[in-house]
């Protein structure tokens, strides 16, 4: 079989199933690991398949985001790690974008205090958080509201980042593959955008859980991130396939888990 012809059989034979190992693959094609492997990569390239461990499985398809409120009972410990160390990141001087969502939230919770940044956002909860909390100077988009994520989305919001150069940005995803950011809001998508044009580092930071599920609208592709800050629960596979596309990645760990050494250094911006 031609390279096309495996490919497409590898994603024909994953429907209807959960996942299919490396194993089962080399049998099923009748080719090497190393041939299996690449095949794997290219398709997860294209978005069409994703590791786990023990092999692959076909991405979850998000048709909507749960609320603010859904959200911010879940992966709790991991959102609260990926926040300090993002924090950690954010110097003095710097003007900081901080995306819609709960896990950016754990980073605003640990700005109170300083007086010495800039943030913008289009979250109304982290607003209202450090319009009470910290001193820092505060901008928030406006555009069109989003109710059940306490947010704004759309062209006028993106108008808004767009004035702004951020030393660096946040960005939050319900769904993140190797393609890249996506959404199924079609609203968010000039945002996401917008934040990813107009900042010097732009950031991803989400809990592993998000990976390999995959949006309508593709919205910031991987290439445009300096870096990743996410949860052990990633797959080595796709942490090695990360790095080598030259994106750093920062694995932050709950207090009772251990942190992976980062050998990567993050992108320096173009």
């Amino acid at each position: 079989m031609i390279p096309a012809e495996r490919q497409n059989l590898i994603v024909s034979r994953l429907t209807g199933r959960g996942v299919l190992s490396i194993n089962e693959l080399v049998e099923l094609l009748g080719v090497s690991h190393m041939t299996v492997r690449r095949d794997i990569q290219l398709l997860e390239r294209q978005g069409r398949v994703m590791s786990v461990a023990g092999g692959i499985r076909l991405p979850e398809k998000i048709v909507d985001e749960p609320s603010h409120l859904a959200k911010a009972v879940l992966a709790h410990a991991e959102k609260e790690a990926i926040g300090r160390a993002a924090a950690a990141m954010i110097e003095p001087g710097m003007v900081v974008y901080l995306d819609a969502g709960t896990t950016t939230l754990e980073i605003a919770r640990l700005l109170a205090g300083r007086e010495d940044i800039a943030v913008v956002t289009n979250d109304f909860v982290i607003a209202a958080f450090l319009s009470r909390q910290a001193g820092c100077r505060l901008y928030h988009t406006g555009g069109q509201v989003e109710r059940e994520n306490h947010s704004c989305v759309g062209e006028p919001a993106a108008d808004a980042i767009r004035r702004f150069n951020f030393d660096i940005a946040f960005i939050s995803t319900s769904s993140f593959g190797m393609r890249g950011v996506s959404t199924p809001s079609e609203n968010k998508v000039a945002v996401k955008r917008a934040i990813a044009q107009s900042a010097t580092r732009s950031i991803l930071v989400t809990d592993s859980s998000k990976y390999g599920r995959i949006g309508t609208f593709n919205a910031v592709p991987l290439e445009a991130l300096s870096a990743i800050v996410t949860d052990p629960g990633l797959p080595e596979t796709v942490c090695a396939a990360i790095r080598q596309r030259g994106i750093a990645l920062h694995i932050a760990a709950p207090p009772n888990l251990v942190v992976r050494a980062e050998p990567t250094r993050e992108k320096t911006p173009a």
